[in-house]
């Protein structure tokens, strides 16, 4: 009876939107779907899309490493303020953060005047873009890592320090592989939640079409349009990455030996 629940909630939840989705991008032929996601419009926000996460991947990849380094090996003054500011993004409406980053560098912000003086925009503005994209997504390296290198302790990188690696070798030979598939992991929900932000992106964005609209601002405009079939069409390509997504997170699952519920 739980099975049989379990499925009957993933068929009505999972299954079924993605459905719909799939059936009213190809409503009106695959000829119409091939013009939607070709369309200027659909390819600048896709491809703002991609610019952003190939942006913010490496940054917070880098800083959820030296994160879970710092937490997990050393007790220093404010170690816990530093792990409760990790998890902000995720009790932080995405809205509220992008107001936040309005109200910092607008034009009535606080830095908006020196801003405007070196003739620099970041709202309505790919750098502002960038900044909510990074913000919401912080967390997910870091909190892959930490309980990992928490868990494993450090007793093999002592031992390497001891037989004369340097800090760059220790973390190269021994650290890092260790902990590559939670590097991996937290990289691929990452790259999940960047791709398909919407609340903090909507905010700063300005929604200006071929230059600010992210592919969930575009499918949003589309929609409000009345243009349904472009809309899922462009919708249906990002289920799409996010059913890839989910199918590179089991693999890594199951060549890593991990369980979510482990790795949570």
């Amino acid at each position: 009876m739980l099975i049989l629940a379990a499925l009957l909630f993933i068929a009505l939840f999972l299954i079924l939107p993605l459905a719909a989705i799939l059936t009213q991008a190809f409503a009106n032929g695959g000829r119409a779907f091939l013009t939607a996601i070709a369309e200027p419009d659909a390819r600048s926000a896709m491809f703002l899309t991609l610019i952003t996460v190939a942006i913010v991947l490496p940054i917070n990849l880098i800083f959820g490493l030296a994160a879970a380094w710092a937490i997990a090996r050393f007790d220093f003054r404010g170690k816990q303020t530093l792990v409760t500011l990790i998890d902000l993004p995720f009790a932080v409406s995405p809205v509220i953060s992008g107001l936040v980053f309005v109200l910092l560098f607008g034009a009535q912000g606080v830095f908006g005047a020196s801003l405007a003086e070196h003739d620099i925009q970041i709202i309505f503005a790919i750098p502002g873009i960038v900044l909510a994209t990074l913000f919401v997504t912080m967390p997910f390296v870091a909190r892959e890592l930490i309980p990992l290198m928490e868990q494993q302790g450090s007793d093999e990188e002592q031992a390497a320090l001891g037989l004369g690696a340097s800090g760059w070798q220790m973390f190269r030979r021994v650290t890092l592989p260790k902990i590559r598939w939670g590097v991996v992991y937290g990289a691929i929900l990452l790259n999940a939640r960047a791709i398909g932000e919407f609340g903090a992106v909507s905010v700063v964005s300005g929604h200006v079409r071929g230059q600010t609209n992210t592919a969930p601002l575009h499918v949003e405009v589309l929609y409000n349009e009345y243009n349904f079939a472009a809309a899922f069409a462009v919708a249906s390509v990002l289920a799409l990455v996010a059913v890839l997504t989910i199918g590179v997170k089991a693999v890594v699952e199951w060549s890593a030996g991990i369980h979510p519920e482990a790795s949570s």
